[in-house]
């Protein structure tokens, strides 16, 4: 019987599957130079089939109505492409190199103008209200019992002499139960590399001493705004 991908994850599938694609060729290169691959359209089909697995595994964790599914449906593709490099015998350090790069290169073509327009609404008191909310949420007996898959955080007032404007720390983390459930503990710690650049790209400073998949007790998050130009 064939897996079955959410019907949220679905209507969001074609969209997913044109972003690996794009992450694809701007790793072209990359994966000749640094991963020393040759036969790519290969690997592009293998990332794409193991994608296709990657789908029906995704975890429902509440849909739209949940912020961490975008996290999911922009991260976990990840997952794919580093389950073949592995497989093709790259070393984690190089994965890692890869995607990081390809992951911002990716960012960087969205339009300046957008990308730090989203960078200060993520940081408006509008958006720090809900951060509450949802975190407030995330910590109940219901929630976790209705998606024991999903992230746990608590919001992070600053005390005086803090340098950042909000934190969220992390208690548990979805992508890693995800990895803990399919064997992907290894290459985990790729992609919490990919958050510098998904906030930097925003106009937003992230600085994180320690995480879940680093062996802490939680993630901590710390945001402020980067300087303007």
């Amino acid at each position: 019987m064939a897996e079955i991908i959410h019907p949220f994850y679905e209507s969001h599938r074609g969209a997913m599957e044109a972003a690996m694609r794009h992450r694809l060729d701007l790793a072209e290169e990359m994966l000749c130079e640094r991963a020393h691959l040759s036969n790519i359209d290969g690997i592009r089909q293998e990332v794409m089939d193991e994608f296709e697995i990657v789908l029906t595994q995704m975890p429902y964790v509440g849909g739209a109505a949940s912020r961490m599914s975008d996290f999911f449906m922009r991260l976990i593709g990840f997952m794919a492409i580093s389950r073949v490099l592995r497989r093709h015998g790259v070393s984690l350090s190089v994965i890692g190199e890869i995607e990081r790069e390809t992951y911002k290169a990716q960012l960087l073509t969205v339009p300046e103008a957008e990308r730090l327009a989203s960078g200060r609404q993520f940081m408006s008191s509008e958006n720090q209200a809900l951060l509450r909310e949802q975190a407030t949420k995330s910590a109940t007996k219901s929630h976790q019992n209705e998606f024991p898959a999903d992230f746990v955080y608590d919001f992070v007032e600053p005390s005086p002499g803090d340098n950042f404007e909000f934190g969220i720390n992390y208690k548990a983390c979805g992508f890693c139960k995800f990895a803990a459930r399919h064997g992907d503990k290894e290459i985990l710690p790729n992609l919490c590399g990919l958050d510098f650049d998904a906030y930097a790209t925003r106009g937003i400073h992230l600085e994180r001493t320690q995480t879940l998949a680093g062996g802490a007790n939680h993630c901590d998050f710390r945001f402020s705004r980067l300087p303007s130009d």
